[in-house]
């Protein structure tokens, strides 16, 4: 893989040897996502996991979010 790019190498590699932060993956709203914990029941989602095409375009699945999700 050839990456081009101005930016320094420093900058584009930041992050990527840190550890991943735990996460669970999640069914809710129909959707099966990863979501890193920050309060019983509440999470922030990471990405979808299985979900339809016009679940990506819905503004409160959107990676960041805070979702609430039971444990079923």
């Amino acid at each position: 893989m050839t990456l081009h790019t101005i930016m320094p190498l420093e900058l584009v590699l930041q992050g990527y040897d840190e550890e991943m932060e735990p996460t669970l993956d999640v069914w809710t709203r129909g959707v099966k996502m990863q979501v890193a914990p920050v309060a019983p029941g509440y999470g922030r989602i990471v990405r979808l996991l299985e979900c339809t095409l016009y679940d990506y375009l819905n503004p409160a699945l959107a990676p960041g979010s805070l979702i609430r999700f039971d444990f079923e």
